[in-house]
């Protein structure tokens, strides 16, 4: 056998190893997500979804709302990050320095990140637990994420791109804004979907910030000095993920499980819901700036 044709075999058999992997983690993700949503609506009653303490919907509005907050708190704060790391930064030490603390801000635990949040946000300040706080929180979680895709995905484009850019008479900033950050809007988004379902997943950072206690009166909506207004965001509230962990482990309900079940399976399809979302929300805007079909 010659040296081609050992080298196609070897080929296709890779390809294959690959493609059976690649199904494999399909089948684990399918099986997962079955499992747990099966297992959430298994015995499922409208009353889980109501706004009562026998449901979950002011978790689940306490959850959304975070990672909204969260969102408008980091991803500013990852891309411009991103952005002076890929186009602005000079080698030398500080850049070096500047590097070494973003990995180290990466692999911090998240409860010590809670337990800084809550010295930092809730002791010094004077406040009680709130939702800013844990947005806060996790927004250090997520800077690191948002800023290393932000920066990898900006010196991946080719040369090209900015070449092109600056022989048109475009500035540095205008080449960046208006060609640049379009043209790897993709990777962006891909970092905040990362950044968003650890918002969603976060417990232990938001357990010393956000609170575990929730009391929400919704005709005080617009209200937002009123401490028990939904959209105050200096109110305390309890997550899905702080739910389910309660539920599990200190809930004196005699429906304490399938709340737990329930919420999870909620917190999946609200994971899954997001992530498609933004994908689909991507390729319309890259399809617009590309003025591809």
């Amino acid at each position: 056998m010659d040296i081609t044709k050992r080298a196609k075999l070897m080929d296709k058999f890779m390809t294959g190893v690959f493609y059976v992997v690649a199904g494999f983690f399909l089948l684990l993700l399918v099986a997962f997500a079955g499992y747990v949503i099966g297992k959430g609506f298994k015995g499922f009653t409208p009353s889980l979804l109501s706004f009562s303490e026998e449901g979950i919907g002011n978790q689940l509005f306490n959850t959304l709302y975070l990672v909204v907050l969260a969102l408008l708190i980091s991803v500013p704060l990852g891309i411009a990050a991103g952005i002076y790391m890929a186009e602005y930064a000079k080698p030398g030490r500080f850049t070096k320095f500047l590097r070494i603390c973003i990995e180290t801000l990466s692999s911090l635990p998240s409860i010590v990140v809670g337990l800084f949040g809550y010295l930092v946000f809730i002791v010094l300040v004077g406040a009680r637990w709130n939702l800013m706080s844990g947005a806060l929180a996790v927004s250090i979680l997520n800077l690191p994420l948002i800023a290393t895709t932000t920066e990898d995905a900006l010196r991946s484009l080719p040369k090209g791109y900015k070449q092109g850019s600056f022989g048109l008479g475009a500035t540095h900033w205008e080449t960046i804004s208006k060609v640049m950050i379009p043209a790897c809007l993709p990777r962006i988004v891909t970092g905040i979907i990362l950044a968003a379902g650890r918002v969603f997943g976060e417990a232990a950072a938001l357990l010393y910030t956000a609170g575990m206690s929730t009391d929400i009166n919704w005709s005080r909506v617009w209200k937002l000095n009123s401490p028990v207004s939904p959209l105050n965001p200096f109110r305390p509230g309890e997550t899905l993920s702080l739910h389910i962990w309660a539920s599990r482990t200190e809930a004196l309900a005699p429906n304490a499980e399938q709340i737990a079940n329930f919420s999870a399976a909620v917190l999946l399809i609200l994971v899954f819901s997001f992530s498609i979302g933004a994908r689909i929300l991507s390729r319309r805007i890259d399809k617009k700036m590309t003025g591809s079909k």
